[in-house]
């Protein structure tokens, strides 16, 4: 049973490394260090407000103000899972790589590109942020409208250190071929890729899953498909303070078939509450470009 035992917590690290390597969202996790949970699936964020300035009199002095402060709860409304076994002479034949293999390939190929896909479309579907649509074509400035986007995030009064830009390949494409920049050869080596455009951390997303809307497939093969009706995103410009993403991985179980009562097999059980939240002080923080046409 030792060995067992060694075996099944040699996968749990694994899971958190594929997750970090794959999402394109994973960069908006640090907000989560800074709420707190009050069970399974409610996460409490502290708002505040405030009065503005106000004429201050010689006779009565300073005029009171009010502050407010509140945890206002959010439930996170995602609650997915799925199991799966892998029999134990399929597992030995395979020299131990099929159970493995399962596990990995179900965090990076179908875990991630749905929260992924989530988040984007919680972000894109809110209330109040900053938005413009044209559809993408070869002959289209796309640097021109990131720095519309840049210039109405500035008048927002929205920091500029630290804004992050999530591009899909069609305007990514657009920003490389539109910008003037140096490339320098190395060892018979050309790179033309940007990283970073004046000063905002680029993050290319394919565009499966960057849409205003996506559908939850509840059974079946389950997974999730961009909505008719729903737009494709061009790029979102934004402040990671603006949103608050809460992804809380329930520990993954992992059976041996020396534990499995239902079979000689290994067994994976694996299930995420999760959710995004845009911060209802902070939605000028957040610019979305979406495609002019909808989604069929």
């Amino acid at each position: 049973m030792a060995n067992t035992i060694n075996l099944a917590q040699a996968f749990l690290p694994l899971l958190d490394e594929v997750y970090k390597v794959s999402s394109r969202t994973a960069v908006l996790d640090a907000m989560a260090n800074r709420l707190r949970f009050v069970n399974a699936n409610t996460v409490q964020i502290f708002t505040t407000d405030m009065d503005g300035l106000a004429d201050y009199s010689r006779t009565t002095g300073f005029v009171d103000g009010d502050v407010k402060g509140e945890w206002k709860p959010y439930v996170l409304a995602q609650d997915r899972g799925r199991s799966f076994t892998v029999d134990d002479m399929d597992d030995e034949e395979t020299i131990r790589m099929a159970f493995g293999t399962v596990v990995s390939e179900f965090i990076r190929t179908r875990v991630v590109p749905e929260v992924d896909a989530y988040t984007f479309a919680k972000i894109a579907g809110a209330d109040g942020i900053l938005s413009a649509n044209a559809d993408i074509t070869d002959s289209t400035d796309v640097a021109k409208l990131v720095d519309e986007a840049d210039a109405a995030l500035n008048d927002a009064e929205v920091p500029t250190e630290g804004r992050l830009l999530f591009m899909a390949e069609p305007a990514y494409t657009g920003l490389i071929s539109g910008t003037t920049r140096t490339v320098l050869n190395g060892e018979g080596k050309v790179d033309n890729g940007i990283t970073s455009y004046n000063g905002k951390t680029i993050i290319r997303v394919p565009q499966n899953r960057f849409n205003t809307a996506i559908t939850m497939v509840a059974d079946g093969a389950g997974g999730f498909t961009p909505t008719a009706g729903g737009y494709g995103i061009n790029f979102l410009l934004m402040h990671p303070s603006a949103v608050a993403k809460v992804v809380k991985h329930v520990k993954p179980r992992i059976f041996s078939p020396d534990t499995n009562q239902k079979a000689d097999a290994w067994k994976f059980d694996y299930r995420v509450y999760h959710d995004t939240f845009v911060m209802e002080n902070k939605k000028k923080g957040i610019y979305l470009h979406r495609a002019a046409k909808a989604n069929a």
